[in-house]
């Protein structure tokens, strides 16, 4: 965490735009909460959130809702994907786009560090979300993405899932919603500490995307585009 924070917040400080930073803290077991606030104390672009609920999506979710700029971008803070790469997916710079999120296979990305076991696993979980719910898009379990404002505030505020799946489900109802969503391919530098279990994760994900088709049956996630 202070190696990530000194690097968010040193890029933020070299841009040309204002910018928030939060940081949303949800089960943690180590001081993530108190180095955090330690760092918030002294900067006050920086903001500690702290969910009594735990999950991924949970999380990212606290933290969409609370942010209050016009473009919201979610980040990893293991910091896989180069700071300086944040400007290309600022919607602005992307025309029509209102979505865009990283991937890691489409022409032009590159890994650097992925064991081949690895990566043939996070293809499999891709292949079968293409399958099931979302054809068409490289890479959507990526942890980086940006949204604009209005929009950012409509999916959030439509996500059930709060586990690793809530990407597919915020994917899912933006396609329902007429939203345009633009992959930009990134270089991304593995972390041998990530928490990926293929098997497990890969059935996770396919009942999730089970419950995320009930619920747009249900009409749950609203009756018409935005």
């Amino acid at each position: 965490m202070p190696d990530t924070l000194g690097q968010v917040l040193s890029f933020c400080a070299q841009r040309d735009y204002s910018c928030e930073i939060l940081v949303v803290e949800n089960g943690s077991t180590d001081r993530t909460y108190q180095v955090a606030r330690e760092y918030a104390d002294k900067h006050s672009s920086l903001k500690v959130l702290r969910e009594k609920e735990t999950g991924k999506g949970r999380a990212v979710k606290t933290g969409m809702l609370a942010a209050g700029g016009e473009f919201r971008f979610m980040c990893d803070a293991d910091l896989s994907m180069p700071l300086e790469e944040i400007n290309r997916f600022i919607p602005p710079l992307l025309g029509e786009y209102d979505i865009s999120i990283a991937t890691r296979e489409a022409p032009g990305a590159l890994r650097y560090g992925e064991p081949e076991y690895r990566h043939l696993g996070g293809r499999f979980i891709n292949a079968v979300i293409r399958l099931l719910a979302l054809p068409g898009l490289h890479d959507t379990q990526c942890g980086f993405k940006c949204f604009r404002r209005e929009i950012a505030e409509d999916l959030f505020g439509f996500q059930t899932i709060t586990g690793w799946s809530f990407d597919i489900e915020l994917l899912y109802i933006a396609r329902l919603r007429g939203y345009r969503i633009i992959e930009i391919p990134i270089p991304w530098y593995f972390n041998p500490e990530s928490k990926l279990k293929v098997v497990r994760d890969a059935i996770r994900m396919i009942l999730d995307i089970f419950i995320i088709r009930i619920n747009a049956a249900r009409g749950l996630y609203g009756d018409h585009p935005a």
